[in-house]
């Protein structure tokens, strides 16, 4: 499939302060129209996790959480808050690497991820409260999607992301978590390389590869810069979704 020589990323401004059970669609219909955006047939939506959770109502108050046993040994190993170890505990079907300051896991969404992808940054003003992943990424990406075509006719492919560190890399990027209407990844194998090689072994993570690129102009910090439209881009098509991109366990030389 031939690539596209350029594309376009936009950063949508306009996006308020999401809250528990806020109608994310219509936020985002009427962040497009503030930044004077017309989607287009061929356009990527791609937004942060962040938002989801929060109009999912998937902030926990830490002064609610209980810690088990099982926490509280954690948490003195890795000197964390017992309360965030539980949490961490709970998101998680085990954990993967742990030492002091650093606890990763498996999620219950299938990748490896430090916290179980638990989130204080920007969350509220008291720091009191933590936000967690969405349940299930993929049908809330399928949602939103699904409510846009509604709205206005256009089916575009919706990426929910999160920033993720790598084991042998420093620094976070950007990764996809969530996938609608579009091939999460892209199989190359078949196909010939300049010299008329045959490609055995190239499969591109390209719902990541579209995720870290809106990472780019969304940032991570006071930006506030929570949706990014990205046009003119030859994406794979197709429906895919994002735990298609989580690398079996019998394929993991590391776990």
């Amino acid at each position: 499939m031939p690539q596209a020589p350029s594309f376009q990323v936009h950063a949508v401004s306009g996006v308020p302060m999401v809250q528990a059970g806020d109608d994310l669609t219509t936020i985002i219909l009427d962040a497009l129209n503030h930044s004077e955006f017309v989607l287009e047939t061929g356009d990527i939506l791609v937004i942060a996790s962040k938002i989801v959770s929060k109009s999912e109502g998937r902030i926990v108050a830490l002064k609610d959480v209980i810690p088990s046993a099982e926490a509280i040994r954690v948490a003195k190993e890795v000197d964390k808050d017992p309360q965030i170890v539980e949490l961490v505990l709970a998101e998680s079907d085990g954990i993967s690497r742990q030492r002091k300051g650093v606890l990763i896991t498996e999620h219950k969404l299938g990748f490896v991820s430090a916290n179980s992808g638990l989130d204080a940054s920007n969350v509220d003003e008291t720091n009191a409260k933590v936000l967690l992943l969405p349940t299930n990424p993929d049908k809330s990406a399928q949602k939103i999607r699904s409510e846009i075509q509604l709205a206005t006719g256009i089916d575009v492919p919706v990426i929910i992301t999160d920033t993720h560190g790598r084991p042998f890399r420093l620094g976070n990027t950007g990764v996809a978590i969530g996938v609608s209407g579009m091939q999460a990844l892209w199989d190359r194998r078949g196909e010939h390389d300049l010299f008329g090689r045959e490609m055995v072994a190239t499969i591109l993570g390209y719902a990541d590869l579209v995720a870290s690129a809106a990472h780019l102009v969304m940032g991570e910090g006071a930006e506030g810069l929570p949706l990014v439209l990205i046009r003119g881009l030859n994406f794979p098509k197709g429906e895919g979704k994002a735990s298609d991109l989580n690398r079996p366990r019998k394929m993991d030389m590391y776990r």
